[in-house]
C-alpha cells in the first residue's frame, strides 16, 4: 500500500488519442488526478467518467492534470470514448495487471458474460507535482466512489489552508 507522501509507481501509457502519457512528465500545478476505472463493462464507470468530464475545467482551473486509466485494450479504450462520448478525458489504457498491484487496485475476475477475464477494481489517486501521494481512495466493488464536486471542494480547502497529506503515521 503507498502511503501519504511515499513516491507513486511511474506510471506510462497510450491514450485513446494515439499521444503517449507519463505521470513523470505531467508538470502540474498542484495535482495529477488519477481515476483507475474498471472499463467499457461497467455501468457505473460509464456515469462516473461522463461526470468527470464535465468537471475538467474545474479541476484545470484549480491547476489539477487529470486522466482516467483503465486496464482496457485499445479497441475496448477507444470504444469507450466513443460510446460514452467522453472522448475530451485523457484515456489511457492497456493498465497490467502488476502495475494495478503496485498501485494497490483491487483485481477482479469475471463472473458475467461482457467482462474481461480480469480487470481492475476502481481507485482515485491525488498526487503531488513531486510525484508523492496526497490521497487516495481504493474501492473493491464499483459502488461508492468519491464525489468530483467534493473533491473539488476539497482541493479548494487544501491550497487556502495548505493542508498537509494525512495517513502516513
Amino acid at each position: 500500500m503507498i502511503k501519504p507522501t511515499e513516491k507513486v509507481p511511474a506510471l506510462e501509457l497510450n491514450l485513446i488519442n494515439d499521444t503517449k502519457w507519463q505521470l513523470s512528465k505531467q508538470n502540474a500545478e498542484n495535482f495529477t488526478l488519477i481515476v483507475f476505472y474498471r472499463g467499457l463493462h461497467c455501468p457505473v464507470c460509464k456515469k462516473y467518467l461522463e461526470d468527470l468530464k464535465t468537471k475538467l475545467e474545474d479541476f484545470d482551473k484549480r491547476g489539477v492534470n487529470v486522466i482516467a486509466v483503465s486496464m482496457d485494450n485499445e479497441e475496448l479504450a477507444k470504444k469507450t470514448g466513443k460510446k460514452w462520448a467522453i472522448e475530451s478525458l485523457p484515456i489511457g489504457y492497456a493498465l497490467k495487471e502488476e502495475e494495478a498491484r503496485e498501485w494497490g487496485l483491487y483485481i477482479s475476475n469475471a463472473i458475467k458474460d461482457g467482462e474481461p477475464e480480469v480487470f481492475s477494481e476502481p481507485g482515485l489517486f491525488l498526487i503531488k507535482p513531486d510525484g508523492s501521494l496526497y490521497c487516495s481512495s481504493i474501492q473493491t466493488m464499483p459502488f461508492a466512489r468519491p464525489d468530483f464536486a467534493a473533491l473539488l471542494k476539497a482541493i479548494d480547502f487544501i491550497k487556502k489552508e495548505d493542508y498537509p497529506a494525512r495517513g502516513k503515521a
